[in-house]
């Protein structure tokens, strides 16, 4: 497969997963919601995290077309500038920690290489990154009420949604068989 189609099904893998993520958790959620985007439980989150792990650039992408999508079309599709700042932030966070994971963790495209406490690590500095660039932007653009407490809820929400998305997302990955090369044996006798 070419690197191009790879990258292309990469990003296709993370729209999707986006999407059902976030219906998954409009359908469960909906009442821990504080503000549009911002709940006590946020599954997408661990989608943007897992799919920057996983899929590095490509995954990048494919979160920042999903968040512009979905923020343009059904968060808040009559405020352009804050739809276009929100899929950027959206994307920009989980990438980030995803680069200090690679520096830091040696990170394998499988996650194998992320014990627990590793996972729970990068759980916890995405969910301080993302909320905390969301935040700076609505103290700058926005002059938006109640900052404290919405950025409390999105830290937790997105630890959340991280923490299960990451750990199902572990445990379906530690069950696929590993492909090991056997080097083939000569006949001991010939």
């Amino acid at each position: 497969m070419s690197q191009l189609r790879l990258n292309l099904l990469m990003v296709t893998a993370t729209i999707i997963m986006f999407v059902v993520t976030l219906a998954i958790n409009e359908l469960l959620f909906t009442k821990l919601e504080l503000t549009a985007g911002i709940n006590w439980i946020y599954l997408p989150a661990g989608i943007r995290l897992l799919c920057t792990l996983l899929f590095a650039e490509a995954g990048a992408i494919g979160l920042l077309l999903v968040s512009w999508s979905v923020c343009f079309f059904y968060f808040f599709p009559n405020d352009p500038v804050r739809s276009f700042a929100g899929g950027i932030i959206a994307s920009a966070a989980p990438y980030l920690v995803y680069l200090a994971a690679k520096k830091y963790f040696g990170l394998s495209t499988t996650l194998s290489n992320l014990s627990p406490v590793r996972l729970l690590q990068c759980a916890a500095t995405f969910s301080l990154a993302s909320p905390f660039l969301h935040h700076l932007w609505f103290a700058i653009y926005e002059n938006k009420p109640r900052l404290a407490e919405s950025f409390l809820v999105m830290v937790i929400g997105d630890f959340c949604g991280s923490i299960i998305v990451l750990y199902i997302a572990k445990f379906v990955l530690t069950q696929i068989p590993r492909h090991t090369h056997q080097p083939r044996r000569e006949a001991a006798d010939s």
